[in-house]
């Protein structure tokens, strides 16, 4: 194990304000929900409006298409009179899943008010031959179609030489787009670019098909009496474009993330897209996670580009009602993406060849060619190599490829990835003179440069970084672990508890887990095995992981890495950050992704956290416990917060004593029989005139001083004379009830409940979890 390829952190335990734990508590059927409440005050909901809405769409407004102003009141108002002079309008897309979705959701939307391949059609540069964005070639083709005007999507922002050109043969066009906005505004009939609004703004990051649902929206909005199919029914396609593009889902982003999720889930029972049914039969998986598209149907979209380059048919898959067609697609898509990662593989190892050959000491940017690269998967294995080497990668294809408006000149195409922060796109930048063209954002881009420049390019780009930073091997990656569990603690309860924060995506990545003095088992490879049950070389290694607080372990994969990679047996203790997933291969079940792996920092199997603390013994929910050592303290009453176990755990560390948990609970929260025995004992006490001790009746009912004062504030609302004798209570009569009687009641069973809960928890959670806990907080009061 590399000990040093990351810089380890893990976020702290901070004290959090009750309302918050109430809220999530209320979205938890099997927890406290205080790790999703930890995770969501890190992550900056900190108010209870923001905070209901993360948590519910419903809770949430959505923002009208009207925000987008002028231009927005533009664009509806060119496709009027496209609609009412029939003109033809072409759609111009883009090849990845965030630009065929969109093109999709258009297709759809703008089908709703032009006649389908008579009016209206669309355009998808081909990966292989074309560059994102609009290109001159493509609309000369488009205008001896007869095309009057384009709309783009998720494409065209800063494409201004194109923009002129399209002019120039008489084509106005609309832009709906969310990438880079050049210095002027664009000669454009309209400009729908969420850039344009500050980065607070809700809609600010809107992924290029959640730009495009808006302008079919405010069409919506515009003409409600033309559309046949209800809008909702293009969210599923929002969703997987969204998620699919890995945008900072946020405001509205999530927004329409959550309610798409809700339509995708309904493909597999309530059929409306028999494509993305089929492709989630194909890769197992249900539609009701984000994961579902990250792993399963995004990568499936893009692997159609990356592999044949032309991507047209991936709109026909999403969008066609012919079962039998999508079924074909599906499978060829399915074929497209098991090559995809065999070809993916097969070029990391050429180019981990290539890097022997190289001194990494002074290489700052790592830039290789090879003619025999396909250019459609060099971005992924610049990504993998990027983070294993800790440097920019960039990797180019020189073979022979049709460009459309390269005048004849060689290029080398490809990609290009970033690492540590460094902006890529303003590395990349620095060299345009040496380019034919190039576009991105600072952690990935794409190029293409004449042949004869590489050499150059390699030279100029590695100087340029060596004069921004010292020396890159100087620089390391930090990884973060966002809360330390146990294996005990893995499965169905805390994976619940953790889905309250889908969907991930930037700003809001899946919950990273730190376990430590942790174990492998059982460890075993496996191929991949494609859709005609051929294997692929495309590795992953399966395991059980275990520590001190099981006895069985629990089940977890590594992608992309064998099994002599991952240390066996219980005398190699390791830490490991993980994430804690739901696999519906098979008969489905929970198991843990491992991201990455080190040393135990506390090698000794019996060695104590730290050497100044006391341990915690085990004795919660046993009836009978054996006779206890005078020498160690117990808790023999179950805690209803954190602060009572503190205390008596500080008076052991004090005593330098071991503490005995001792206590439990097991009742059932039954509000009505809680009420009915209360009322009973005041019945009581007033028909025989006796006093009751306070801590007796607290004994009774289970109530702390704090649900003991709401329970008689409760009887004297309902008409119970209550004498308070500090130590004792009377009852002497009985008066009128108080109209606010039932607020009152309310107040004292949500308190009740919550203490509850929380003795539910305290006799529930993992003991190596509770010493942990304790030991920060007394470390960091």
């Amino acid at each position: 194990m590399d000990i040093n390829r990351y810089q380890w952190q893990v976020l702290p335990i901070i004290s959090l304000p009750s309302w918050l734990v109430d809220i999530v508590n209320k979205y938890c059927a099997n927890s406290q929900g205080t790790y999703a409440a930890q995770l969501l005050w890190q992550r900056g909901i900190k108010t209870k409006e923001k905070l209901q809405g993360f948590l519910d769409s419903d809770y949430y407004q959505p923002l009208s298409p009207w925000e987008f102003g002028y231009e927005m009141k533009l664009a509806i108002k060119r496709l009027k009179f496209a609609m009412d002079n029939q003109q033809k309008v072409t759609i111009w897309g883009d090849f990845d899943a965030d630009g065929i979705t969109a093109t999709s959701v258009l297709w759809e939307g703008l089908g709703q008010f032009f006649i389908p391949h008579l009016q209206l059609n669309y355009y998808i540069p081909n990966r292989s031959k074309e560059s994102h964005g609009l290109n001159i070639p493509g609309i000369k083709k488009l205008a001896e179609e007869g095309t009057i005007l384009i709309v783009t999507c998720d494409t065209g922002s800063t494409n201004l030489e194109e923009i002129n050109y399209a002019n120039s043969l008489g084509i106005d066009i609309i832009i709906t787009d969310h990438h880079t906005l050049p210095d002027e505004r664009p000669n454009v009939i309209s400009i729908i670019n969420p850039r344009y609004f500050s980065e607070e703004h809700p809609l600010f990051s809107l992924s290029g098909v959640a730009v495009a649902y808006k302008l079919v929206e405010a069409l919506y909005l515009s003409f409600p009496e033309t559309p046949k199919s209800p809008l909702e029914n293009l969210l599923d396609l929002v969703a997987i474009g969204l998620i699919a593009d890995l945008v900072e889902l946020k405001g509205d982003c999530r927004y329409l993330a959550q309610q798409g999720l809700k339509k995708l889930q309904q493909q597999l029972t309530n059929t409306t897209r028999p494509g993305v049914a089929f492709l989630l039969k194909l890769c197992k998986r249900s539609g009701d996670r984000p994961t579902d598209i990250s792993f399963g149907i995004g990568p499936r979209i893009n692997a159609i580009s990356r592999i044949q380059g032309d991507a047209h048919f991936a709109v026909e898959l999403l969008t066609s009602k012919d079962d039998k067609l999508c079924n074909k697609l599906a499978l060829e898509t399915e074929l497209a993406n098991t090559r995809r990662k065999s070809l993916q593989k097969d070029i990391k190892k050429d180019v981990e060849k290539k890097l022997q050959a190289l001194d990494l000491s002074t290489t700052q940017v790592i830039v290789l060619e090879d003619p025999q690269w396909q250019s459609g998967v060099l971005g992924l294995v610049a990504g993998q190599i990027a983070q294993e080497y800790g440097r920019p990668t960039i990797l180019l294809t020189t073979a022979e490829t049709e460009d459309m408006s390269a005048n004849d000149i060689k290029l080398a195409r490809g990609s290009a990835r970033s690492v540590h922060n460094i902006d890529l796109y303003k590395l990349v930048a620095s060299q345009q003179y040496l380019l034919h063209r190039f576009g991105g954002h600072p952690f990935a881009a794409g190029l293409s440069l004449p042949v004869e420049n590489l050499s150059l390019f390699r030279e100029s780009i590695n100087q340029q970084l060596r004069q921004e930073i010292i020396d890159i091997n100087t620089l390391s990656s930090t990884i973060t672990a966002d809360l330390v569990v146990t294996v005990s603690q893995l499965g169905q309860t805390l994976f619940r508890e953790l889905k309250l924060l889908e969907p991930y995506g930037m700003g809001n990545p899946i919950p990273r887990l730190l376990i430590q003095n942790c174990w492998f088992e059982g460890l075993g490879n496996r191929n991949i095995k494609d859709a005609k049950n051929n294997k692929i070389q495309y590795i992953k290694t399966k395991f059980n992981i275990y520590d001190r607080s099981v006895e069985q372990g629990f089940p977890g994969i590594w992608w992309e890495h064998y099994q002599e990679e991952l240390p066996q047996g219980q005398d190699k203790l390791c830490d490991a950050i993980v994430e804690l997933d739901y696999n519906t291969y098979g008969q489905g079940r929970y198991e843990v992704r491992l991201i990455e792996l080190r040393e135990s920092l506390k090698v000794a199997e019996n060695q104590p956290l730290q050497t100044t603390q006391i341990s915690l013994i085990d004795y919660r929910n046993q009836d009978k416990v054996t006779e206890i050592d005078l020498e160690i303290e117990q808790l023999n009453t179950c805690p209803i917060s954190w602060h009572k176990l503190q205390k008596k755990y500080q008076e052991s560390l004090k005593n330098q004593h071991d503490l005995a948990l001792t206590y439990g609970y097991d009742q059932e929260f039954k509000s009505s029989e809680i009420i009915k025995k209360l009322i009973g004992i005041a019945k009581y006490i007033n028909r025989t005139q006796k006093e009751i001790r306070k801590e007796q009746l607290k004994e009774k009912l289970l109530l702390s001083d704090r649900t003991l004062n709401l329970a008689l504030e409760f009887l004297g609302k309902i008409g119970f004379l209550i004498t308070d004798n500090s130590e004792t209570i009377e009852i002497k009569n009985i008066t009128d009830q108080s109209e606010d009687y039932n607020l009152s009641k309310r107040k004292f069973l949500d308190t009740l409940k919550e203490e509850h809960f929380k003795r539910k928890y305290f006799t529930k959670i993992p003991i190596e979890t509770l010493q942990k806990l304790l030991i920060y907080e007394n470390l960091n009061p």
